[in-house]
């Protein structure tokens, strides 16, 4: 069984900062990408920034400059540094990993149960 735990989010004034943390849990023997998603209401999940296993970084036009990815191998662990937030990155932020849990076996996609993040004015 794997399991991704997200934490971190909450209510935040526009131009301010949350740390989100996803920490992934349970039967694993590698994993490979871990990526960032969120929903904002009445709109489709988006891809908000990914990292490789190797430390190569993707961010949505959107967040450039403001956010940053990062990982601890060691823990299992992707964090999601956000800065200058705006009124639009309200949304429910969602952690996903590429996970091989035994050696041999491809790697399955899993999800977190989701974090919210609440900018005000």
């Amino acid at each position: 069984q794997v399991q991704l735990v997200e934490s971190g989010g909450g209510l935040v004034q526009a131009g301010g900062s949350l740390r989100l943390s996803c920490a992934a849990s349970g039967s694993i023997f590698s994993i490979n990408a871990m990526t960032w998603y969120r929903q904002a209401p009445g709109k489709q999940r988006e891809l908000v920034a990914k990292i490789t296993s190797g430390g190569t970084t993707v961010y949505a036009d959107s967040v450039k400059g403001r956010f940053t990815i990062s990982r601890d191998n060691a823990k299992n662990t992707v964090y999601l540094q956000m800065n200058s937030l705006k009124l639009e990155d309200t949304a429910v932020y969602y952690c996903n990993a590429e996970i091989t849990r035994l050696r041999y076996e491809p790697a399955y996609a899993y999800w977190g149960q989701g974090t919210q993040v609440t900018v005000s004015s």
